[in-house]
């Protein structure tokens, strides 16, 4: 990330210290059996995860495109929860607040990558019930192993650039006013409010990711059903939409928030935590009923 060092054409020393520290979580009586939960939902978070990929590797039926997204789905989010829960017992639990700067730049931007891709993935499934839906006799046409590979592979490719780039802005500020970071993680909005010099390009772009990575996909979910089949789309898609709303509405809330700076870090790591346990279950609860509905009826018959 040096590459963005410079301050483009301008002698301008970059003055970046040595540590960050994180102290999201201060002031919370009996804070220990929180992390108890947090390891609690971490350790549902891959085995729910762990179990949906292993069945849809070993089970042949079920190599289709729509579990190409389902598999990612899953994969991203033991991703996303092996960045973020681990590193959190370790500065709060085992008292390591001091984190160096390219690891909190490192650790940014694992946990912003991997939350844009599960609301991508969201997409490519809802495009697979768009098509099932309004263009049925099309589906295998439309929806091919190749076609799932491919959006995939671009959305991952698009989340790295995109992430890389606004975490790398970050190199060219001078951080000189402290080095405390009232969350619990490197938040992207806390970090760039702690330069001393112009941040205004990285402040525009802290508004603009969040339009990116969840108003837009949220709005393309929302719009894909034509009017005269929206109602046969939310009776079809009833676990998608409730998968959408787990994700989408808290994680919208935190962001919008957090830019404000109107809620506090211990009450969004909380709720993050909750809606994890939920979302989780749900996935894998939905994903094991059917598989097993799916291998009583082949029994039956």
């Amino acid at each position: 990330m040096e590459l963005f060092s410079t301050a483009i054409g301008k002698n301008i020393t970059i003055v970046h210290p040595p540590y960050f520290i994180i102290s999201g979580f201060t002031g919370i009586p009996n804070i220990k059996y929180y992390y108890v939960f947090l390891f609690f939902v971490y350790i549902v978070s891959v085995l729910g995860n762990m179990t949906v990929m292993i069945i849809i590797c070993l089970d042949h039926t079920l190599r289709t495109p729509k579990y190409i997204a389902v598999f990612n789905l899953a994969f991203a989010d033991l991703l996303s929860s092996s960045a973020v829960v681990p590193k959190v017992l370790d500065i709060f639990l085992f008292d390591h607040p001091y984190i160096h700067f390219s690891d909190c730049l490192t650790f940014m931007f694992f946990c912003y990558a991997c939350l844009s891709m599960q609301g991508l993935n969201l997409v490519a499934l809802s495009y697979d019930r768009l098509i099932a839906i309004i263009f049925p006799l099309h589906y295998h046409v439309k929806v091919t192993h190749r076609f799932m590979f491919s959006l995939i592979a671009f959305f991952w490719l698009l989340v790295f650039i995109i992430t890389l780039s606004a975490v790398g802005l970050l190199t060219r500020l001078s951080y000189c006013r402290s080095v405390v970071i009232e969350n619990f993680v490197c938040d992207y909005y806390m970090v760039q409010n702690l330069a001393c010099n112009d941040n205004t390009l990285n402040k525009v772009i802290g508004h603009f990711l969040p339009g990116i990575i969840l108003w837009l996909p949220l709005i393309f979910i929302l719009s894909l059903a034509a009017v005269k089949e929206r109602m046969k789309a939310f009776k079809t898609c009833t676990s998608h939409l409730s998968l959408v709303a787990i994700y989408f509405l808290p994680i919208m809330v935190a962001v919008t928030m957090s830019a404000s700076a109107s809620i506090h870090p211990n009450t969004q790591e909380i709720k993050e935590s909750v809606k994890k346990l939920l979302k989780i279950s749900h996935v894998v609860l939905s994903f094991l009923c059917k598989h097993i509905w799916k291998w009583k009826s082949v029994k039956q018959n």
